[in-house]
């Protein structure tokens, strides 16, 4: 952490406590004792209103008159942000996450109950693998920086890209890039996982109009409504993810679900995920290619 940011942590940290002692800040910015007081004399040069508490108790902290008003934020705002922000921080696999969360939590009163809703996320080992990717991806977005890579499609061919980097977007279990493809001369958005060779350029870009909407609208797939029979042990997982208004009772034995879902490989993997549990019937053209790409995967194993 460069000392110009642990400089901000401990002003903000200081805004909203009253006193904090130096072993306390030791720890939370992995540094040493003499450096945090080596900080604070900074600080003090700086003008900001810094003064020392000695004894058991004793530490630093920043005259009232400095300090902004604590009611901006309530307790029960901080503490559904570090909801959020406790969940997330397995995701984004940051340092920087686990340093914001400690300045949040240092915010909150000791009386207030924490750990209510915890959120829990796969912690796989493919996720830190592409962490480098991601912090370059990062980088290059913040200093508008050109990336170049080797895209690797679905279908195993490779191309070389040269692009205009605006926001990488986390959705279920992957890492995308959305950006403007130079090669292609439009918006597209790239897995990290088939990302191979990333550089960032030196070269530099001036951000496009309506990027994000544009890249958006791109990312969308087609989507095909469906109906299928489902067995009540999977009618949890469709409420899940299309909520209750998209199922009604059938039968005895089935629910009947009514759904959208991409005609492709991606569509087909997500419903043979349940196996006998569910049966599409309409439409036909495709309960056809659903049949089809079964069949293609029974023929391997024969």
């Amino acid at each position: 952490m460069e000392k110009v940011e642990r400089l901000i942590s401990i002003v903000m940290i200081l805004l909203k406590k009253d006193v904090v002692s130096t072993k306390e800040f030791a720890q939370l910015f992995g540094v040493s004792k003499r450096t945090i007081l080596r900080d604070m004399e900074t600080l003090s040069l700086s003008n900001i209103p810094i003064y020392s508490v000695h004894g058991i108790n004793g530490g630093y902290g920043i005259m009232n008159e400095y300090k902004v008003d604590k009611h901006l934020l309530s307790s029960s705002d901080l503490e559904n942000i570090l909801t959020a922000l406790g969940g997330l921080e397995q995701i984004l696999i940051s340092e920087e996450v686990e340093i914001t969360i400690k300045k949040m939590e240092a915010m909150v009163s000791p009386l207030s109950m924490k750990g209510s809703i915890h959120l829990s996320f796969y912690d796989w080992e493919g996720r830190s693998e592409i962490l480098q990717t991601l912090k370059t991806c990062q980088e290059s977005i913040l200093k508008r920086r050109l990336v170049s890579f080797d895209y690797i499609d679905k279908d195993g061919t490779t191309t070389n890209r040269i692009v205009e980097p605006y926001q990488l977007h986390f959705s279920e279990t992957s890492w995308y890039l959305k950006g403007f493809c130079l090669h292609r001369q439009g918006y597209r958005t790239f897995k990290l996982s088939r990302i191979d060779n990333l550089n960032m350029d030196e070269k530099t870009f001036h951000p496009r109009d309506y990027v994000l909407e544009q890249a958006e609208a791109n990312y969308q797939p087609q989507l095909v409504a469906i109906k299928a029979l489902i067995s009540p042990s999977i009618k949890d997982q469709f409420i899940e993810r299309y909520g209750r208004k998209s199922i009604e009772n059938y039968s005895s034995e089935y629910f009947l679900a009514t759904i959208y879902i991409p005609q492709n490989s991606f569509g087909f993997q997500f419903l043979a995920s349940f196996g006998t549990n569910l049966e599409i019937i309409e439409p036909k053209s495709y309960v056809e290619e659903f049949r089809n790409y079964l069949k293609k995967m029974v023929d391997k194993y024969c």
